[in-house]
């Protein structure tokens, strides 16, 4: 996390940074998250929005777009109690004068089609100059920046922030302000031109096919998850040290047919011990079958947008 003078310095030459919260920013939170912990109150709504509202009433913001994510991949596994939460943080949000806009947006896939840190950053970089593009990606993105550009009042509707979003990325602009902001916050200045010589690459890297051919019909996405957190692309414990250049790439979703010739994911592992066990986790982690109306990926990724009544 940089410190708050480089974050304002980077706002102020990018007009934007991405930063992981600090310990002065509603410290009570840590202290009341723990008190949850002990007393089995994790998953109340009320102190899941306390949590969430603390940290942004406390940074002073002048509008808010959350995504609520439900499925199998999300906190919220349910779609009434992601809506529920969603509901109750725009309430209390709203309450509290800020102008506030959730979306309800599904998990039971994973979005884009890498998991893992560095490959994340790769199709980041490969969706804004126009080399990655995923219908489902592109739906949650528009959405919640179109949001954001009518709430910031920079757009006059969804339909002209659209437009605008559109043309940001289509003339490189969007990927000249990523850049900008990368470099304002300490990072190389030519990631976007050569990100293979900043990004690390696993020394493993192999395709895991289901066992047999078909349609890809359900999705543990918290599986697919917990595989990477066991490639080391995530902490089991707050000591474990993150590998960044291990992952998923090319994941297969829901309605997509896979087989010998498509395998369900590409792993990139530190090793072939570590390789083996992820490809025994997709593979549970996945029902292939023939083809369902349920497991037709037809489902929209965005399922609804929630404002005030």
């Amino acid at each position: 996390t940089p410190s708050q003078e480089q974050f304002r310095s980077a706002v102020l030459a990018a007009g934007c940074a991405v930063i992981g919260q600090t310990g002065d920013l509603a410290p009570a939170d840590r202290r009341l998250y723990s008190i949850r912990d002990v007393t089995a109150t994790v998953e109340s709504i009320a102190l899941i929005t306390a949590s969430i509202l603390s940290k942004k009433l406390a940074a002073d913001l002048d509008a808010l777009v959350m995504d609520v994510k439900f499925g199998s991949g999300a906190f919220m596994t349910a779609v009434d109690d992601a809506d529920e939460l969603a509901r109750s943080i725009v309430d209390v949000a709203e309450g509290a004068g800020l102008r506030t806009t959730a979306f309800l947006t599904d998990m039971n896939q994973v979005l884009g089609r890498s998991a893992g840190n560095a490959l994340e950053v790769h199709e980041t970089i490969g969706w804004l100059t126009g080399t990655f593009s995923d219908p489902r990606f592109d739906e949650v993105v528009y959405a919640l920046g179109a949001e954001m550009l009518v709430l910031g009042r920079l757009a006059r509707d969804t339909d002209d922030a659209r437009v605008q979003l559109r043309a940001a990325r289509d003339s490189g602009r969007a990927a000249e302000r990523f850049a900008k902001m990368v470099s304002a916050l300490g990072g190389p200045t030519n990631l976007l031109d050569r990100p293979t010589q900043h990004l690390p690459a696993a020394p493993v890297v192999v395709p895991v096919y289901a066992a047999g051919s078909g349609t890809v019909n359900a999705i543990d996405v918290r599986a697919v998850g917990m595989a990477v957190v066991g490639l080391g692309g995530g902490r089991a414990r707050t000591t474990d040290r993150i590998n960044p250049a291990v992952g998923l790439s090319e994941v297969s979703g829901l309605g997509e047919a896979v087989g010998s010739d498509r395998p369900l994911a590409m792993v990139h592992a530190r090793n072939d011990s570590d390789a083996e066990a992820a490809a025994r986790a997709l593979r549970a982690a996945y029902t292939v079958g023939h083809a369902t109306e349920h497991g037709s990926g037809s489902a929209p990724a965005v399922l609804r947008r929630i404002t005030r009544a």
